[in-house]
């Protein structure tokens, strides 16, 4: 650790500017009553991974697989869609199908599912079923779902942010964590990008809220890294033919796809089971690691796979034109590409006690931080 430049000594230092990054400092400065200072690397909040996704708040449709993670979207929207109201689009109707063939649920088990987890359903409008390739799809309902708009998110979180008094530090790299000779008890190795010029900073407690970089502090860190999934995604942004303005379609489940309005683009997104990742590794593979997302130009899939294949379900699909597409690293728990579940991953590291990781796998498991960090703090288990 080089000689400190500047020092600021907050309870909590959070490191990461998403969704679950800035969730994550106004818990502990609302709640908790900490004092807290968050770190991103990039000139603005929610611009990486919370911004490059299909923006769904999911409801619990999209995991007939993992009855669990349905039921916590179930619990956890509602409570979303009322904190942030002002931040989603509630304004299309969103339609799920089951394919015929290569589902891994049929009608029946879909239909049973949203009923064992309480998620409205009811059968599509006759016009709509009429969207739909009879041959391959078996059954279509119309569902309760909805987007986000994460420019809207992102000054939410902002003003919210500067509310409750949370210093915000932009485009700065933490570099590294360690054991603090002082009072406190971890000391960051903290880089502005715009300079270079180096300082460190004193805390009791450092989340590392990364995402797909979490490995990479950890290393620099000299602690064990996680076991993490990394693919590389395309989701397309689309325009749509006027009659699908207002329209949303998911066909489930298997290699399959999906379509609803991005609000911050005034587009649709379109994502592809098959063809959405493009290539993916775990961390630790000799021949990939996440430095070569940066390096490697992302050629789209939208045309020869994405749309071709789509628009044999949909055939609406092939009138859809191609905008731009967004390129992300997806970071996901190795399970969670076989049960398509997806927990929280909260984890704390004995080699620097008060040093936690924290990944979500979609916007409202942010909710599922509160009981982790009742545990942490002792200050009581949340419902």
């Amino acid at each position: 650790m080089p000689p400190q430049h500047e020092s600021r000594e907050p309870d909590c230092v959070v490191v990461g500017g998403g969704i679950f990054g800035c969730w994550l400092a106004l818990h502990l400065t609302r709640e908790l009553s900490f004092s807290v200072a968050l770190f991103e690397r990039e000139p603005a909040l929610l611009r990486r991974a919370s911004y490059n996704n299909q923006a769904r708040v999911h409801n619990g449709y999209h995991y007939p697989r993992s009855i669990l993670t349905g039921l916590r979207s179930r619990m956890n929207s509602g409570r979303f869609l009322r904190e942030y109201s002002e931040c989603v689009d509630r304004t299309f109707a969103q339609y799920y199908a089951v394919a015929r063939v290569r589902s891994n649920v049929t009608a029946a088990q879909f239909e049973q599912f949203c009923a064992r987890i309480g998620a409205p359903l009811a059968p599509a409008e006759p016009y709509v079923r009429r969207w739909f390739n009879d041959e391959l799809i078996e059954r279509v309902w119309r569902t309760e779902e909805w987007a986000f708009d994460s420019d809207a998110l992102a000054e939410r979180m902002r003003a919210d942010l500067a509310a409750a008094g949370v210093e915000v530090v932009m485009e700065h790299d933490v570099l590294r964590v360690a054991k603090s000779a002082g009072a406190r008890r971890l000391e960051l190795e903290v880089c502005a990008r715009a300079t270079g010029a180096l300082r460190g900073v004193a805390c009791d407690h450092v989340f590392n809220a990364t995402y797909s970089n979490l490995n990479g502090l950890l290393a620099r860190s000299g602690v064990e890294k996680l076991a993490l999934r990394h693919d590389v995604t395309e989701i397309a942004l689309v325009e749509v033919p006027p009659e699908l303005a207002c329209v949303g379609v998911t066909v489930m489940c298997g290699p399959f796809f999906s379509f609803m309005p991005f609000p911050p683009r005034k587009l649709h997104s379109l994502s592809h089971v098959r063809y959405t990742p493009h290539r993916a590794w775990h961390d630790g593979d000799a021949d990939f690691d996440n430095a070569s997302f940066f390096r490697e130009p992302n050629e789209s899939s939208f045309c020869l796979h994405m749309l071709k294949d789509a628009a044999r379900y949909f055939p609406a699909v092939a009138s859809f034109v191609q905008r731009d597409s967004l390129f992300e690293l997806k970071t996901v728990l190795p399970q969670s590409a076989h049960d398509d579940s997806r927990p929280i991953l909260f984890s704390r590291h004995t080699e620097l006690p008060g040093l936690v990781s924290v990944l979500g796998g979609k916007v409202d498991n942010i909710y599922d931080l509160e009981r982790e960090l009742g545990l942490l703090f002792d200050r009581g288990v949340a419902a």
